[in-house]
């Protein structure tokens, strides 16, 4: 079946005629609704964390997103609202954008902070009210926790599922240059936000319903996972055999016309390591289980335990007692590029795990995440100076730019204990670092 593409017919004037409210002004929510005050949008975004409310009011966002805290300095005084309720508000459209974690008990997909804003939602729904969700669901969600409530309030709701599929760290650019994909209870439904998300991108992508666009979403992740579990697998199968991955990766793409072999990495972030899981979820309920999904999810998870392992074997190698050492991690987002504070889904949690009670001192360093959170993770909190500063071991998760630029050989050799024991989760320092006098560079996939 080809889906239709709606490029933009349609003007500013075409609407939305009243306020759009966002529920959820995480990184979802609240990039949506910024993207949509510059485009002239008068937005209500509708917040329960306090401390969250109070940061956007001051206008210090309490998350990291380029771009992001310059808007919200910049926008008219009544364009972006920040409130807790939308008691008293009509709105034209609403936007349910809050998180949908899994529950740590179960594995299964926790949808109370969703069902609560559609039960938000539908209190405010007007027989013109759109209701959009873009909180990602197990397949069926919509339709089955949102649609009854609003049938409840009106007899032909406006409801449609318009995924979020930007990369943090580049959120805004993609809310203006990605294809929306829109799916619609009905056409009215369908149309009615096509004329919204026109406001922010020249093209949308129709789907013939909610459930088919509610499995894009899971799929373009999970798709993304198997990916990048190819890459570790492969760096797995290299170690073994006594071979350079880097190498097999780097001759294997080198000018040739298929999709490109990821190289090994943690895989991380609240996308990654969730959506997976309600693609199974999803595909459970209709009785079927995805081998695949489920494998490459399995791999990624075992890489922040192998290189919890690497880190103890390395220093044992090295005739040091781990129980001695001062290790110092660096990374505690779960990415480095594009840069963000986002801790969710992060491999320094499973790391602080497997060190913290097995080595003297755990010492934690990040560009963008506080000290507050760094202790929260199982770190102390170090700059990167203090933190190598008679350091056994340094770890890199993430591949941050700012690390390749700033730590070299020189500076190891002058402020770590030698050999200076590096793990490099992603190879980053691979050139300056592989075969440097009193260096131990060790990353994954290096045979």
């Amino acid at each position: 079946m080809t889906h239709p593409t709606f490029p933009r017919p349609w003007t500013p004037a075409d609407g939305p005629d009243g306020p759009v409210a966002v529920i959820g002004l995480g990184y979802v929510g609240l990039t949506l609704a910024v993207s949509l005050a510059r485009a002239g949008v008068s937005v209500v975004g509708v917040e329960a964390d306090p401390r969250t409310r109070a940061a956007l009011r001051a206008g210090t966002p309490a998350l990291f997103e380029p771009g992001v805290d310059e808007l919200l300095r910049s926008l008219p005084a009544d364009r972006l609202t920040v409130t807790d309720t939308l008691a008293g508000v009509t709105p034209s459209a609403i936007v349910i954008c809050v998180g949908t974690p899994l529950d740590t008990g179960t594995g299964r997909p926790d949808l109370r902070h969703f069902t609560a804003a559609a039960e938000t939602a539908a209190a405010a729904t007007t027989a013109d009210t759109l209701v959009v969700v873009r909180s990602t669901v197990p397949v069926g969600t919509t339709r089955r926790v949102l649609l009854p409530l609003l049938r409840a309030r009106v007899d032909e709701p406006l409801l449609a599922f318009c995924p979020e599929r930007t990369i943090q760290g580049r959120a805004l650019a993609e809310l203006a240059s990605l294809p929306q994909v829109v799916g619609g209870l009905d056409d009215r439904s369908a149309d009615r936000a096509r004329r919204l998300f026109a406001r922010l991108t020249p093209e949308q992508v129709g789907t013939a319903d909610l459930e088919t666009a509610e499995l894009v979403k899971l799929a373009c992740n999970a798709h993304t996972d198997l990916l990048y579990g190819f890459g570790n697998e492969l760096a797995m199968i290299a170690e073994a055999l006594g071979v350079d991955a880097t190498e097999v990766i780097a001759a294997a793409n080198l000018n040739y016309p298929r999709p490109d072999l990821a190289r090994p990495g943690f895989v991380g972030g609240s996308c990654l390591t969730k959506d997976p899981y309600l693609l199974m979820y999803s595909a459970g309920t209709a009785g079927y289980h995805p081998t695949l999904v489920a494998a490459a999810r399995a791999v990624n998870e075992q890489v922040p335990h192998l290189v919890t392992e690497r880190v103890l074997k390395a220093l044992a190698a090295t005739g040091r007692v781990p129980a001695d050492a001062k290790v110092l991690v660096c990374g505690m987002a779960y990415k480095g590029r594009p840069e963000t504070d986002d801790v969710r889904g992060s491999a320094a949690t499973v790391v602080a795990d497997g060190l913290r009670e097995r080595v003297r001192l755990l010492a934690g360093h990040d560009y963008l995440v506080s000290d507050t959170v760094t202790a929260g993770l199982g770190y102390i909190p170090m700059s990167l100076a203090d933190g190598l500063a008679g350091a056994d071991a340094l770890v890199l998760l993430v591949d941050h730019p700012r690390y390749r630029a700033e730590i070299d050989a020189a500076l190891l050799r002058r402020t770590m204990n030698r050999p200076a024991l590096v793990v490099d989760v992603w190879g980053d320092l691979a050139s300056s670092l592989s075969g440097v006098a009193e260096v131990d560079y060790r990353g994954l996939g290096r045979g």
